[in-house]
């Protein structure tokens, strides 16, 4: 059995610039540790309980089976906040069948971003009976 102490998820750009300006600037993600340097030095940002790592550079974008789930504590702020950075919203805040709450975003290289407000009645946040 594998005992896992951290994890981060890591991400090669076509365009690390780009992509630092994006998680950086435009989603406002905090910086854990930058190592290296150059343009293709790399970038860890906090992601909650975990980290996204954006380094070293890519010939072509990721796989559209690459995806990044972020939980948000208010979904309209943050559509409201991204909006005013500059970044598209690819699908508006939706309520989805299965409660959770999602708006969708890409990077600057097409990762999709699935943003996720859990409401309060939902059974990730209130567990009857614990």
């Amino acid at each position: 059995m594998v005992h896992v102490l951290s994890s981060r998820t890591l991400i090669h750009p076509t365009d690390p610039e780009r992509a630092r300006a994006f998680y950086g600037e435009q989603l406002g993600l905090a910086v854990y540790r930058e190592f290296g340097t150059g343009p293709e030095r790399g970038t860890v940002y906090f992601l909650g309980g975990g980290f996204l790592e954006v380094s070293g550079r890519a010939d072509a974008p990721a796989s559209p089976a690459v995806r990044l789930w972020l939980q948000v504590a208010d979904l309209t702020a943050a559509h409201d906040e991204l909006v005013a950075h500059g970044v598209e919203i690819v699908r508006p805040p939706v309520k989805e069948p299965w409660g959770l709450v999602e708006m969708w975003i890409t990077d600057p290289d097409g990762i999709r971003i699935v943003l996720v407000e859990v409401p309060a009645d939902h059974p990730l946040r209130c567990r009857p009976g614990i």
